[in-house]
């Protein structure tokens, strides 16, 4: 994609994907363990062929070839599906700067997804925890006590 074609960065190419991240994860908070990984192993897969038509031929099925093996390694574990998720963020980026965008629609898309992408599997590196789980364990604050 040629400097005059690539969209501007704004604030929106950033707050869009960081609300995205944010609805995704606490919709998969919602999934209970096991089904949450094991969806998310699926998904990680499924994600890998959004480009299969992106601009790259073969390069696409290359991809999508090596993303499936952390994906299925995400079948039992977290980190190896934050791998997927930060491979596919590595994907959208390239085709950012250099290939077709994910929606021709939406010129900035593929940056929109580097975006979200990266945040989803920083979650997965953490271990996907639930939100819902993380708010009800949170101990109320003390009233008194030193700073």
């Amino acid at each position: 994609m040629s400097e005059e074609l690539r969209p501007a960065f704004e604030l929106a190419s950033f707050v869009a994907p960081t609300i995205a991240a944010a609805v995704f994860i606490v919709a998969m908070s919602a999934v209970r363990e096991p089904t949450r990984q094991r969806f998310n192993a699926v998904g990680a897969a499924g994600f890998a062929t959004l480009y299969l038509n992106g601009g790259y031929g073969l390069w696409e099925f290359l991809y999508m070839s090596i993303a499936v093996f952390p994906a299925y390694l995400g079948l039992r574990s977290y980190t190896w599906i934050g791998v997927a998720w930060f491979m596919h963020s590595a994907w959208d980026l390239v085709h950012h700067l250099y290939g077709n965008t994910l929606w021709h629609w939406a010129p900035s898309s593929s940056f929109g997804c580097f975006v979200m992408d990266a945040l989803v599997a920083i979650w997965f590196f953490a271990g996907a925890p639930s939100v819902f789980e993380a708010l009800r364990s949170k101990a109320p604050l003390s009233r008194g006590g030193s700073i």
